[in-house]
């Protein structure tokens, strides 16, 4: 398989005639840079295999494998073939500076081919290719350019000029002469006479290697900078899906398959990494699964299998049992279940993340007439082919677009907007017709012919411009704000303007047609006490206090979706749902809870314990709130008496602990227990512990408070 990667080679002139500007305009060494920052950007977030060089020409040291008896002086490889990196992005950012040195940009090229041919040989690259960024300020020696354009052409190398002006600038000479700065485009001086003579060179060179498209090779800088504010996507080389298109059980077709259209994932590679020293070898994870008890016992990954939330419970769900839920096939699967008309395919419809265009395979010829033969017939008989997806023709392949299962579909019902109190006149329709057609996102060209104004294919996600250009400033300036979004990108989001100016009109007109007026509200009767001003703060605390309530409740309910019974995983919040839903009597909330808390209690285990009395709590809450406080110290009764037969001394010393006692009449009026009782409820118990001996085993209150529940 032939390579796909390039090996480039970037050669910028840092001269001191680059960093020379006409007043108010960018010098040349800026342009360039930001144009050679840009490239090797969209490279590196483009995640390419492409190797590429960095030679520096007019710099004060001499450094390259050419150097000798003052030849090919000035002239520096910065960086030999190798896939561009963020530190190359921090080289180019705060290492590369204006110099103040000369050099022969002809030499710089022979360079950058001595280099290329070096470090490319023994290896496949599909591309070869040198692009010089440089004024052309500097005399170039002509002597051999014959010799390379000849070489250039058979070494196969691509030649790209970058220049402060575009190629087909005027032929001009500054009045200045040969010993005059160099001139800048667009301020009226023209071209200096050396950077005239090596405009002709580089016209010479380009339109020899290349006689019609060669000058298409040679950039402005603020041109190439416009094509490069775009991050360049990552590039996927199409992956064949070979497959069988199965009619029938009697007709099989060999088929592949390409991804036609696709959402892009932005790849986030983001890694924990030490604060002080970015490195991701510094810090180390282990994930420890452990019990919730004292000890926080570990246990091992394979102890541990799933569980799949259904409503307030947890189902456990092993791997054998998801193996055996999956569907069993016989590898891939294509096969047609019949075929409908195209018009009954509806547009909402087309779903799926993808596009899959289905070829016959190159080398099979019978399948590629069997396969046409499908797709014309398709055609012609407007009909679509329905497997697990819908087939659609396109040119000589099929489309592969996923349709809905029953689950997959929502039915919508709203109210008709027609309101026989406000019908819009035929001016308002007629305004409204106008806005619209102003707004429409397509114009005419010059032959009347209708194009789109938003070209969709050439706009970029902007998320992922945005994450690159953030990713970028970080890592070439760390410690500095993230700097704002670029213009273009901006701009790109933005309505066009021709928009802007046609819908003014129509707009002013809307606003003309459908006048606004103020509502005012209807005012309210006053009460006697809010005339005299009589109304308590008592009374307001109640509302704020109900209105809080009503909130949560509310809120609850959205969050909660919809509880039927007191579940396992958080009985308490169920119990104060089921409560607040009032969708069961009182009594049976209270007899699922209070058997909730028997379950709990028969594992002695401090986390059960703890969720137990946390169900007591919400027992009494709730008790409190409705004024009924019976079924609550009945059962906090009978538990207490069970306590000695059943073990569940520690669980008590714990309901001790957080002074859960009995409801007595100064909180519940009907409540048979008095305050003094309540308070001695838990205290008696300790003095029982130390002076009665251990009783015989009675849980049948308990039971038979369940009964009566």
């Amino acid at each position: 398989m032939a390579s796909s990667k390039s090996a480039l080679v970037l050669c910028m002139d840092v001269g001191f005639s680059m960093s020379n500007s006409a007043p108010g305009e960018e010098p040349p060494f800026e342009l360039a840079k930001k144009v050679m920052q840009k490239f090797v950007q969209r490279q590196v977030f483009a995640e390419t295999k492409d190797e590429l060089a960095l030679v520096l020409f007019g710099t004060d040291r001499t450094k390259n494998s050419l150097q000798q008896d003052d030849q090919y002086q000035h002239i520096s490889v910065h960086r030999h073939l190798m896939i561009p990196d963020f530190d190359l992005l921090e080289e180019i950012a705060n290492q590369i500076q204006p110099e103040n040195q000369q050099a022969d940009w002809l030499d710089a090229l022979v360079v950058c081919m001595d280099l290329l041919q070096k470090e490319t040989k023994g290896k496949k690259y599909e591309r070869l290719i040198i692009a010089l960024l440089t004024d052309l300020s500097t005399q170039a020696s002509s002597d051999n350019l014959d010799i390379i354009i000849e070489n250039l052409k058979k070494a196969g190398i691509t030649l790209q000029f970058f220049l402060p002006f575009p190629a087909d600038e005027e032929d001009t000479i500054s009045e200045a002469g040969d010993g005059g700065a160099p001139g800048h485009p667009g301020t009226g001086k023209g071209l200096s006479h050396e950077q005239q003579q090596g405009l002709d060179m580089v016209k010479h060179i380009m339109l020899s290697l290349d006689e019609e498209d060669g000058l298409e090779e040679v950039y402005s800088f603020r041109n190439a900078l416009e094509q490069l504010y775009m991050f360049k996507r990552i590039e996927r080389r199409p992956m064949a899906w070979p497959c069988q298109l199965t009619i029938g059980s009697s007709l099989p077709i060999r088929i592949v398959g390409y991804k036609a259209v696709t959402e892009e994932k932005l790849k986030k590679t983001w890694l924990n990494v030490d604060a002080q020293s970015n490195q991701k070898d510094d810090v180390k994870k282990e994930t420890v699964f452990c019990l919730d008890d004292d000890n926080e016992t570990e246990v091992q990954a394979d102890d541990t299998i799933q569980g799949f939330r259904y409503g307030s419970d947890i189902v456990p769900f092993s791997k054998v049992d998801q193996d055996q839920m999956k569907y069993r096939h016989d590898g891939k699967c294509f096969a047609v279940l019949g075929f409908t008309k195209q018009s009954l395919i509806q547009r909402h419809q087309l779903m799926g993340n993808q596009v899959l265009k289905i070829f016959a395979p190159k080398d099979d010829e019978h399948a590629g007439i069997a396969l046409s033969a499908l797709i014309r017939a398709l055609d012609q008989l407007n009909m679509a082919a329905i497997l697990f997806h819908a087939l659609k023709k396109d040119y000589e392949c099929l489309l592969y677009i996923q349709l809905p299962f029953t689950e997959d579909l929502r039915q919508f019902t709203f109210p008709s907007l027609e309101n026989k109190k406000f019908i819009p006149s035929e001016a308002q329709l007629s305004a409204v017709d106008s806005l619209i057609d102003s707004m429409m996102l397509v114009e005419e060209d010059e032959n009347g012919e209708h194009k789109d104004m938003l070209k969709v294919h050439h706009i970029p996600n902007p998320a992922f411009q945005r994450h690159f250009q953030c990713l970028h400033h970080r890592a070439v300036s760390p410690g500095t704000p993230l700097p704002p979004m670029e213009p273009w990108l901006k701009g790109s989001l933005e309505r066009p303007e021709v928009i802007n100016q046609r819908c003014q009109a129509p707009l002013n007109e809307l606003k003309k047609i459908f006048t606004l007026t103020e509502v005012e509200k209807k005012k309210t009767k006053k009460t006697s006490a809010q005339i005299f001003g009589k109304e308590s703060e008592e009374s307001d605390a109640k509302k704020a206090k109900k209105d809080e309530e009503d909130e949560e409740y509310n809120l609850a309910d959205i969050a909660e979706g919809s509880v039927t019974s007191v579940g396992s995983v958080d009985p308490a919040r169920d119990f104060c749902t089921l409560i607040r839903q009032k969708t069961l009597p009182f009594g049976d909330v209270c007899q699922q809870l209070t058997h909730r808390i028997e379950q709990l209690l028969s594992n002695k285990n401090t986390h059960y314990y703890m969720k137990s009395i946390t169900c007591i709590q919400a027992f009494r809450e709730q008790s409190v709130k409705l004024g009924n406080a019976d079924l609550y110290n009945s059962y906090l009764q009978s538990l207490k008496r069970s306590i000695p037969s059943r073990g569940l001394e520690v669980f008590w010393d714990l309901l001790v602990q957080d002074r859960v006692t009995l409801i007595s009449k100064d909180e519940v009026e009907g409540s048979l227990i008095s305050k003094q009782e309540a308070n001695q409820f838990l205290v008696a118990e300790e003095k029982e512990e130390e002076m009665v001996a251990p009783i015989a085993e009675d849980t049948g209150d308990v039971d038979d408070l369940l009964d009566m529940m």
